[in-house]
């Protein structure tokens, strides 16, 4: 196996400090006195210059350290945290990534141009310092000699992870008189020491004029993950400055020493479940998939064998492990999962960045992150995502004055939910603004040819060509909209996760996009069905129900493709004319319902042969344009069954529905 390279671990730890920082941003935003939050970001920061000049990234290093001197004072409570200097930290975080991509491209230009209206924003922050920020500073840096008690147990693993304690015990030692106690207590037996594990932790008693920022600072690297308890004992001030503070002090001491083990245990807990988590490439677990999948299709043809076999030792061997494999197929389904919060976090800072850019009033609400989906929806659906939050920021949300005039909150509201439903994941934007203009939507296809004038229409319908190639309402090109891309890449790319799109609108109240997915697109459960000669399967989350069709009601329904369903009639497709068998049908036919949201539409098939765990191979590049199949996968006996797409035939049945109700 080889070695991981240095650089591209510190390039994947500084992404995620680099997301960190935006986040903590974007929460400084609601609340700009955020003492915890400041702190965060201030140590992201640190951690990030740090890290940089160590792996060689020099120019980071130095950019990220005027962002970590601007915090630093805002820390200190020297300059009050602002909207500007949080939009010019938000900037300069942008510039860091390009510079950690590209180290030794030209930024000369943009860094200075960045520098200095950060350099304008930390000068124009001289305003009142809340007096959450500045309190803890304030009294740490009042005149007089200060005595702290320090102490500090490091994690087991702290050594191996590359952190040196003695180097803390003499950085502790350069801030002032010191004196340190080593409590050796927890150390093991000889036989069962690890010389590379820390058991010890120190007592500390340090005489400073240094504030206690500057001790904590000590631990900036490892504070996340240590025990630190640093309390002031006694502090030496000129008699006029005096105040009779230490019974308060007193007390804190012995709390704390009564919470001790309390802590310990927290503590404990929390490196039990970092040490638990092990950071994987993505292309392991697609090279993962890859081979379960294999091993999917071997137990299949193996069931196959089995059956047809007389050894009973055969079969049970063979039962074993479907039941294993099957295991195993879930346990790697749950390893690609992943929260939605991951897509949906991105969006903060671009809903930030167009409300600062439109001058429109927004709050983005998200709902249900913990649902999960397979990685590769996720990092496919996050283009989609960006151009339906424009789009309902753009066209939907209007601007404050707009809002009140019509009895709205100034503020806007974008909402983005997720939730399971079955096999599939509906995502949703919804948004409270304007509504969908029907009129200036039909206006504008029928004068760009893509409906004749006066066609008729169902609302779905009309509102579906929205996502037309290039179909845009807006009356100016601007840098959100008008050039009538990017609602159409919003439906390749749902319709190429074999995903549907569901849209509704209400003028004055807002609009709703839908968004159908799959929660895998690596093996799914499937109904294998056969038509003619040919054996085809259908998505098992896609299926309602199976009826059949009896050679009257068959011949009965010549004409009309109608099958009364509950007091509600349902379109139907025969398969076997679709794909021109050139068979003739079997006496006892099957109706397979299946549905898209709202929309059902019933598949004739000669035989439902059962449930298939369908290993999804895709289709290769002279049928990508063949819309009735979405991929195909290999049976146990080694031949190929073709996936039907379910979208397209449902919106082919309503189609058919459609112009049946026209002829009367």
């Amino acid at each position: 196996m080889t070695n991981p390279d240095p650089i591209s671990v510190f390039r994947t730890e500084a992404a995620e400090l680099l997301e960190q920082i935006e986040s903590g941003l974007l929460d400084l935003t609601r609340s700009l006195d955020d003492r915890d939050r400041i702190d965060a970001v201030f140590r992201s920061l640190h951690t990030l210059k740090g890290s940089g000049a160590m792996f060689g990234f020099d120019a980071l290093a130095a950019f990220t350290h005027h962002c970590e001197t601007a915090f630093d004072r805002v820390r200190k409570g020297d300059v009050a945290a602002t909207h500007e200097l949080v939009s010019a930290v938000l900037s300069a975080q942008d510039h860091m990534r390009a510079l950690l991509e590209t180290p030794n491209g030209d930024h000369d230009a943009m860094s200075a141009a960045l520098l200095d209206g950060l350099h304008r924003a930390v000068n124009g922050a001289g305003s009142p310092v809340p007096a959450a920020v500045a309190a803890a500073p304030v009294a740490e840096t009042a005149g007089g000699l200060s005595e702290w008690r320090i102490r500090f147990s490091l994690p087991v693993n702290a050594m191996a992870n590359g952190t040196n304690p003695l180097g803390l015990l003499d950085e502790m030692r350069d801030l002032g008189e010191c004196r340190i106690v080593a409590d050796t207590a927890k150390v093991p037996e000889l036989s069962a020491l690890e010389p590379r594990d820390i058991h010890i932790s120190w007592d500390v008693t340090l005489k400073t004029e240094r504030p206690r920022a500057d001790i904590e600072d000590v631990f900036i690297f490892v504070m996340d993950d240590m025990e630190l308890e640093i309390t002031e004992v006694a502090v030496e001030r000129p008699a006029a400055e005096a105040k009779p503070a230490v019974t308060p002090i007193a007390k804190a001491v012995v709390v704390a020493e009564r919470d001790a083990p309390a802590v310990q245990a927290a503590n404990d807990s929390k490196q039990a479940k970092s040490a638990e988590n092990v950071r994987v490439p993505a292309e392991r677990l697609d090279e993962m998939m890859d081979r379960v999948g294999e091993l999917v299709i071997a137990q299949s043809r193996l069931t196959q064998l089995a059956g047809t076999a007389a050894d009973l030792g055969l079969r049970s061997v063979s039962e074993e492990i479907e039941r294993l494999s099957g295991e195993l197929r879930d346990t790697m389904m749950v390893l690609r999962m992943m929260p939605v919060a991951s897509l949906f976090s991105r969006f903060r800072r671009l809903v930030h960045d167009l409300s600062r850019e439109t001058g429109k009033e927004i709050e983005l609400i998200t709902e249900g992150e913990s649902t999960e989906v397979d990685k590769t929806v996720i990092d496919r659906l996050a283009d989609p995502l960006v151009h339906l939050v424009r789009n309902s920021i753009d066209h939907g949300l209007e601007k404050p004055e707009e809002r009140i005039a019509a009895g709205k909150g100034a503020k806007g509201r974008v909402i983005l939910s997720a939730h399971q439903t079955g096999g599939e994941v509906i995502i949703t934007i919804k948004d409270d603004g304007r509504g969908i203009n029907r009129e200036r939507v039909r206006a504008k296809a029928e004068s760009s040819g893509i409906i004749q004038p006066g066609a008729t229409l169902s609302d779905q319908d009309l509102l579906q060509l929205i996502f037309q190639p290039g179909f845009s309402t807006a009356q100016a090109v601007t840098n959100l909209s008008g050039r009538g891309v990017g609602m159409d890449v919003v439906k390749k790319t749902v319709e190429a996760l074999r995903g549907t799109i569901d849209i509704a609108s209400k003028p004055g109240e807002g609009s709703v996009v839908a968004l159908r997915i799959p929660l895998t697109l690596a093996i799914i459960e499937g109904l294998l069905v056969r038509v003619g000669q040919g054996c085809y399967v259908i998505p098992l989350s896609a299926v309602e129900e199976c009826l059949e069709l009896s050679l009257e009601d068959d011949l009965r329904s010549r004409g009309r493709s109608f099958i009364s369903l509950r007091d509600s009639l349902v379109p139907f497709l025969r398969l076997r004319e679709l794909f021109r068998t050139g068979t003739p049908p079997d006496p006892h036919q099957k109706v397979v319902v299946i549905s898209t949201g709202s929309e059902r539409v019933g598949l004739v098939v000669d035989q439902i042969i059962g449930d298939h765990q369908t290993v999804i191979k895709s289709m290769s590049k002279l049928h990508h344009d063949v819309d009735t199949f979405s991929g195909a996968t290999i049976l146990g006996d080694g031949s190929v069954a073709l996936i039907l797409d379910v979208t397209h035939l449902v919106a082919a049945g309503q189609q058919q529905e459609a112009q049946l109700r026209a002829a009367g």
